[in-house]
C-alpha cells in the first residue's frame, strides 16, 4: 500500500488555518504506513469533545459515568429493547450527530485484541444481522484474529509496523472521506472516500471478551488544549 500523503495533504490543505510541514518524498512502491511528520497535531486542531450514547449500547455494554469509556460486560444487562439499541451486534454510538464540516477524535485502544471503530448513517440497520461495508452505511476498520482490516467490500488489510495503542478517526463530511491514523507512531492507516448524505454518527465497538482476554476498555481521549 503506497503511503498516501498526498491525500493526507489534500484533505487538510481545505483548511486555511492550517500550516502543513514538508513532507519527504516517498516510494510509490512502499508497501507499508509512513509516519508523517506534524499530522497529529494538525488533525487535533478538529477534535471534538464526545460521548457514548447509551440509548444504542447493546445490553452486554457496560458504559462508564461519564460516557467515555466502553467495554464488554460478563452479563446482559434488562434494558428496554427500544428501536435505537443495537442487539446483537455489540457496539455502541457516539451521540452526536454530523450533518457536515470536520471532525476528529481519538481512541485508546491499548492492548485489546478485538476492536471496531469508525463512522456510519443514522438510518443504519440496529437489529438482526448487520453487516458492516460502506454499501450498507458503515466506514470502519477493525482489529480481529490479530488482523487489522478496511471492512471495504471485500475487505482491505492494513499493514503495520507499530500496533496502535491509540486510533485516530478524521471525518470530512463535504470532502467524502473517513480516514483512520496509528497515533502511536503517526502514520495514515486508510481512507474511505464516499459521497455523504444524512446524518453520520461515531460507530464504537470493544468487541467481545473471549475468555477474559479482551475485557480492557475502549476509552475516548481527552479533547487536547488549543494553543
Amino acid at each position: 500500500m503506497a503511503c498516501p500523503i498526498s491525500d493526507v495533504k489534500r484533505t487538510l490543505d481545505r483548511s486555511k488555518d492550517v500550516k502543513l510541514q514538508e513532507t519527504k518524498a516517498v516510494s510509490t512502491e512502499l508497501k507499508t504506513p509512513c509516519s508523517i511528520p506534524g499530522m497529529v497535531e494538525m488533525l487535533r486542531k478538529f477534535t471534538v469533545d464526545m460521548t457514548l450514547d447509551p440509548g444504542t449500547a447493546h445490553p452486554k455494554l457496560v458504559l462508564s459515568e461519564d460516557r467515555k469509556c466502553v467495554r464488554h460486560g460478563d452479563t446482559r444487562q434488562d434494558l428496554p429493547d427500544t428501536p435505537e439499541r443495537f442487539d446483537p451486534c455489540v457496539c455502541v454510538l457516539g451521540s452526536e450527530g454530523i450533518t457536515g464540516g470536520r471532525r476528529y477524535w481519538e481512541v485508546e485502544v491499548g492492548d485489546k485484541t478485538r476492536w471496531t471503530l469508525g463512522v456510519c448513517r443514522e438510518s443504519v440497520r440496529r437489529k438482526g444481522k448487520v453487516k458492516r461495508s460502506p454499501g450498507d452505511g458503515y466506514w470502519v476498520v477493525w482489529l480481529q484474529d490479530g488482523g487489522y482490516k478496511a471492512l471495504t467490500s471485500p475487505m482491505t488489510p492494513l499493514p503495520m509496523c507499530v500496533r496502535p495503542r491509540r486510533v485516530g478517526v478524521f471525518l470530512d463530511y463535504e470532502g467524502g472521506e473517513v480516514s483512520f491514523y496509528n497515533v502511536t507512531d503517526r502514520s495514515h492507516l486508510f481512507t474511505f472516500t464516499d459521497t455523504f448524505s444524512g446524518t453520520l454518527r461515531p460507530y464504537f465497538s470493544p468487541g467481545v471478551n473471549a475468555g477474559g482476554t479482551n475485557a480492557a476498555s475502549l476509552t475516548l481521549c481527552p479533547v487536547p488544549a488549543q494553543p
